[in-house]
C-alpha cells in the first residue's frame, strides 16, 4: 500500500510540474555543487505551488491552475487520504530535492547489486489535508572504463553492465581517476507534498 501511495505523489507532481513557468507563486530553485580529493557532489531543491480551482469528488479529480490561468486536471487515487478536505481554492506545494555524490576508490571492490532504501511518512490524520514526503537513496558501486583527458569525460559501468559518462572538471580530479578504478555513486531525491487550506475571507 505505501509503495501504491508513493507512486500516486510522484504522479501529483510530475502534473504538477508543467504549470511551474507559471504557477501560483513562481518556482524557486536552489542548487549547491561542492568537490573535495576523490569526491564530487551536488544538489538541487525546486519548490512550486498550484491553486485548486475544481474538485469532482465522484470522479477523484482536482483542478489545478497556474498564475497565468491555465488548468491542468489531474487524477488522485483512493490510496490518497483524506481527499475529501480538498476544496477550491486550496493551495498544492509541491517540494522535491534531488542529490548526487561520487567517491572515488581505489582497490578491487566488490561489484554487486545496488541497493536502495525508501522512507514514507505516514498518511495524514483523518480530517487533515492531504500530504506527505517521499524518499529514495539508492547506492551502487561503477568501474571506471575508460578516461579521456581531451574531453574530460570518465566513462563508468555499472553493476548491471550499463554505462554513463561523466564530465570532470577539475583537472586534479581526473589526473587523480584512472581504467580500473571504481566510483561509489549514491543518488537521493525527496519529494514533500501538502495541501494548504484557502484563506479565510472576513
Amino acid at each position: 500500500m505505501k509503495h501504491i501511495r508513493t507512486i500516486t505523489a510522484l504522479l501529483m507532481v510530475m502534473a504538477l510540474l508543467p504549470l511551474a513557468a507559471q504557477a501560483q507563486s513562481a518556482p524557486t530553485t536552489q542548487a549547491a555543487v561542492g568537490t573535495a580529493p576523490g569526491k564530487a557532489a551536488a544538489a538541487a531543491t525546486t519548490e512550486v505551488t498550484a491553486k485548486v480551482v475544481a474538485v469532482d469528488a465522484a470522479q477523484r479529480t482536482v483542478t489545478l491552475q497556474s498564475a497565468s490561468g491555465k488548468t491542468r486536471t489531474i487524477e488522485v487515487g483512493e490510496e490518497v487520504r483524506n481527499f475529501n478536505q480538498i476544496k477550491v481554492g486550496d493551495t498544492v506545494q509541491a517540494k522535491y530535492t534531488e542529490a548526487l555524490a561520487l567517491e572515488l576508490k581505489k582497490g578491487t571492490m566488490s561489484m554487486s547489486a545496488p541497493t536502495e532504501e525508501q522512507a514514507i511518512t505516514p498518511a495524514p490524520p483523518a480530517g487533515a489535508k492531504p500530504g506527505g514526503t517521499v524518499a529514495r537513496k539508492v547506492t551502487a558501486m561503477t568501474e571506471v572504463i575508460a578516461v579521456d583527458p581531451t574531453k574530460k569525460m570518465v566513462t563508468l559501468r555499472g553493476p548491471r553492465g550499463n554505462e554513463v559518462d561523466v564530465n570532470v572538471q577539475d583537472p586534479d580530479q581526473l589526473k587523480n581517476i584512472k581504467k580500473g578504478d571504481h566510483v561509489q555513486v549514491t543518488y537521493v531525491e525527496a519529494l514533500a507534498i501538502s495541501v494548504k487550506a484557502a484563506p479565510t475571507t472576513k
